[in-house]
């Protein structure tokens, strides 16, 4: 079969961005766009799940960017492999396909050793010593040694830190070019990041924002360019998603500490700073962005019901959910927090737990996703006269995660081809049945 779909993820993009992108709007020419709704937790994994498996999260069990794993007393940030996703993924069913399709998933989170046909995502090797060396989890294993010998490593310290920037989605943009020479997938899932960290750090409608719209644009020239010249007459079917919209913030909350002063979270005092201790706490808060799971140890009623009692009305948390509540936003699985937290869309949520930033554990000045019990924006900072990140929440500027609940929290998906949305107004869940109606398989 002669059919080829590109699947392009892209937080952050939105009409706006849309109308000064040149290259995009090149390359959907003579098609649609329609308005995206994410669904809830509007943040990076349960949106992508949604996309690839056309579920929500009390299905596919994406509840969070990370996991709190209650058995072990664990948190689990950004590391899972595809295995925690519940629901069969587009490249799962096209597998099944009578014409055998073939499938690359491109650096999409939770796509290590998915059974795509084609696999590229950062797998950084952690060393004994703490330090890490850069390498990619790929498919067929050898690629990524090809990769690095034509393109160099994967530049992480581009993807996420203080100095993530642009030359990390060049990279991708790249070796996802040369995956389009070697295989030419039918299907191909492209996750390119760049709009997410000038909208963070600096609000969403800054100049540093424009000027990452200005560098995907670039970037999108350039991977079209490479992909037409690939596939050839095969034209492919683009579909561009934004994935969700980041808000402004000026306000910052932090559940852990309220937590702690309401005598139900407990600390461990050790060499490095104050530790969440897990054992002790009768309840915590896994932060992610405009939400968090609160974990209430035993799942005990009467914590629950303090906690939702501390949490409702306080500034900056807009709503509350428990019990069956939980279920009107699709998160009555099992791993979630027995409470969950939801920001109004010009606050979000920090981690912080300590009261006093003398005694802040020593992971809080560095870039480390996932020791953090939590997602840490203030990752993208440095402190030039410590080194180090900084402990200052209100540098954030820009977040997301939040319910999509007006146009402003709203992104678009666009294609290149006319007739292929059911409706101006689409849900992330959608994205699954567009790709599995061009092949055939709705």
């Amino acid at each position: 079969m002669d059919q080829h779909l590109v699947l392009l993820s892209i937080p952050g993009l939105r009409e706006k961005d849309v109308a000064v992108m040149e290259n995009l709007k090149a390359l959907t020419s003579g098609g649609q766009m329609a308005h995206l709704v994410p669904g809830f937790p509007c943040v990076t994994c349960p949106v992508q799940a949604a996309m690839t498996t056309g579920k929500r999260p009390r299905d596919h069990g994406v509840v969070a960017n990370g996991f709190y794993w209650r058995d072990r007393k664990q948190v689990e940030m950004w590391t899972s492999p595809a295995s925690c996703i519940e629901s069969p993924q587009i490249w799962d069913l096209l597998a099944h396909h009578s014409a055998g399709l073939t499938s690359a998933v491109w650096f999409p989170l939770h796509s290590k050793q998915c059974e795509a046909d084609y696999v590229c995502t950062p797998a950084p090797i952690h060393n004994p010593d703490g330090s890490e060396s850069l390498w990619c989890f790929a498919r067929p294993t050898e690629l990524y040694g090809e990769l690095r010998d034509r393109l160099g490593h994967f530049p992480l310290q581009h993807f996420w830190g203080p100095m993530a920037n642009v030359k990390g989605t060049a990279w991708i943009v790249d070796s996802a070019v040369h995956a389009a020479e070697q295989y030419r997938p039918n299907f191909f899932y492209i996750y390119l990041p760049n709009l997410d960290y000038a909208a963070q750090r600096d609000g969403p409608d800054s100049a540093a924002a424009d000027r990452a719209v200005a560098e995907m644009d670039e970037q999108l020239g350039r991977l079209a360019a490479g992909v037409k010249a690939a596939y050839g007459d095969a034209r492919p079917l683009w579909l561009v998603a934004g994935e969700y919209a980041i808000t402004p913030v000026d306000h910052v909350a932090f559940p852990n500490r309220i937590l702690r002063l309401a005598g139900l979270l407990k600390t461990l005092a050790t060499g490095e700073g104050e530790q969440l201790d897990f054992a002790r706490s009768r309840a915590f808060a896994m932060v992610d962005h405009q939400l968090s799971h609160v974990f209430v140890a035993d799942a005990d009623p009467d914590v629950i019901a303090k906690v939702v009692d501390t949490f409702t009305g306080m500034p900056g948390i807009a709503d509350v959910l428990a019990g069956e509540r939980l279920a009107h936003y699709d998160l009555d699985h099992s791993r979630s927090g027995e409470v969950v937290l939801v920001s109004a869309p010009n606050s979000w949520q920090a981690y912080y737990w300590w009261l006093d930033d003398e005694r802040a554990p020593g992971f809080a000045k560095t870039v480390d996703i996932h020791r953090k019990p939590g997602y840490d924006p203030v990752e993208l900072f440095f402190d030039a006269a410590t080194k180090s990140i900084p402990l200052d929440a209100s540098l954030v500027k820009g977040s997301h995660g939040a319910p999509a609940l007006d146009p402003t929290q709203m992104t678009v998906l666009l294609c290149n081809q006319p007739g292929r949305f059911p409706r101006q107004i689409v849900r992330d869940t959608d994205v699954f049945d567009i790709v599995l109606r061009y092949f055939g398989l709705q």
